[in-house]
């Protein structure tokens, strides 16, 4: 898929080291638990890659259309862990901090959320994250998501005294 400024692709071999640079940010991965090893980094490309086949969708890779440069992804995950709006499709994304603030998060997500409404015929889209992460909370108002302060919750993946433990939830109806 393509927008104005992005190509989103599935994977390939030359994003992983940037994406394992990405994924040991300490600020890119500030509101996630850990940052992750070139290991855990692969094996989530590995997941991803999984979750295309058996879907038809997932978490694209980024690439800026002029200089062909990896940026991170943007796309649809299945969550099925124990929280009680689940399961659900979410839409996610995670940048390079080089990309911030330039709306590509806001422009492939638009585009990804057009994919899940129209050829994978999804009746709603969740995405959640960190109470602080007000970043990602800004992209989730900008695509027109609502913040559904009912189903804040606490993510079971976190210990108890974690500061990112309380999780927001926001929702978008297929229009």
């Amino acid at each position: 898929m393509e927008t104005e400024r992005l190509i989103m692709r599935r994977w390939r071999d030359e994003d992983r080291a940037p994406f394992a640079a990405l994924n040991a940010d300490p600020e890119v991965m500030r509101h996630f638990p850990n940052l992750l090893t070139r290991e855990q980094s692969d094996a989530m490309v590995a997941r991803i890659e999984r979750d295309f086949e058996a879907r038809g969708y997932g978490l694209w890779a980024l690439e800026e259309r002029g200089s062909g440069r990896f940026l991170g992804f943007t796309g649809l995950v299945l969550q099925t862990f124990d929280a009680p709006f689940l399961p659900a499709v979410e839409i996610g994304w995670r940048l390079e901090r080089s990309a911030w603030g330039q709306g590509y998060a806001t422009e492939a997500a638009r585009q990804a959320l057009a994919f899940g409404f129209g050829e994978a015929g999804l009746s709603e889209i969740i995405s959640m994250t960190a109470v602080g992460n007000v970043r990602s909370r800004a992209v989730m108002e900008r695509i027109g998501m609502t913040y559904d302060a009912g189903a804040d919750f606490d993510h079971p993946w976190l210990a108890q005294d974690s500061p990112i433990l309380r999780h927001v939830v926001y929702r978008l109806k297929r229009p």
